[in-house]
């Protein structure tokens, strides 16, 4: 199998600002960029990654016990089963990803556990993935599944239209599910939005048209956030300048 790295990824960007070490000088090259532009973003990459863990934990504390992971990334300290696991061991989780390397490492990491599976897919053709058989199969689509869009939908272009995406997923979705997202914000300097996409190919957006995202759910509170405010377990957490909430799609949508 053959990997181009001399182009950054952002799936090794995030593992490099992480702490992690799947990534290539490209992707530290990359990351050095966005940090010039913005020099707290490294801090916001951990608290994506913290914000993922409560939001876990919460919905299992809740009863999911299946969760499908969108644009998973690297495997990393804070796994989505891991977390999960911890909790309540009969979990199941399927993590959906369409970089190589991302996929190369998860399955051998997850090679021989019976509650998690690795699937090849790109977010940008929801059906596809929904029809994938060990999506369609592993996943009990007659019980709640915790659908996770975390730091990914952010790099998906307007023309491939993410509320399309989400969309797809929501009908697919029994009553009963949730849906978490976190998402870069532009919130008050809009005029820098094609300079961060070209640093950090990312297309950032404001809070109300991240919030359009949630059509159809029930948003749990605190509502969208600042996701460092997102039921935080730090007495005084920073802001990040990222969004995150979680929805409940209630019964008869």
């Amino acid at each position: 199998m053959n990997f181009d790295t001399s182009k950054p990824h952002p799936a090794r960007v995030y593992d490099w600002m992480i702490g992690g070490r799947e990534n290539f000088p490209a992707d530290r090259e990359a990351a050095r960029r966005i940090l010039e532009l913005s020099p707290d973003v490294r801090r916001s990459f951990v608290e994506n990654r913290r914000f993922l863990g409560r939001v876990v934990s919460h919905l299992v504390d809740q009863g999911i016990r299946q969760f499908l992971d969108i644009g998973a990334g690297l495997p990393a300290s804070g796994n989505v089963h891991e977390i999960a696991h911890a909790i309540a061991p009969d979990t199941r989780v399927v993590y959906v990803d369409h970089d190589e390397i991302v996929l190369a490492h998860a399955r051998a990491l997850m090679a021989g556990s019976d509650r998690v599976r690795v699937v090849g897919g790109d977010a940008t053709q929801p059906q596809r993935i929904l029809d994938e058989p060990v999506v369609r199969d592993f996943i009990d689509w007659s019980q709640p599944v915790g659908l996770l869009m975390v730091a990914l939908l952010h790099f998906v272009s307007d023309e491939d239209d993410p509320a399309r995406i989400v969309g797809t997923f929501r009908d697919a979705l029994p009553a009963g599910s949730f849906l978490a997202i976190s998402h870069g914000g532009v919130e008050g300097w809009e005029d820098r939005k094609e300079q961060i996409r070209k640093a950090s190919q990312a297309y950032v957006r404001t809070r109300a048209e991240i919030a359009d995202l949630f059509a159809g759910f029930e948003l749990l509170e605190p509502g969208l956030v600042d996701l460092a405010l997102w039921r935080p377990t730090a007495a005084d957490p920073a802001p990040t300048g990222l969004y995150g909430g979680v929805g409940r799609l209630p019964a008869g949508t």
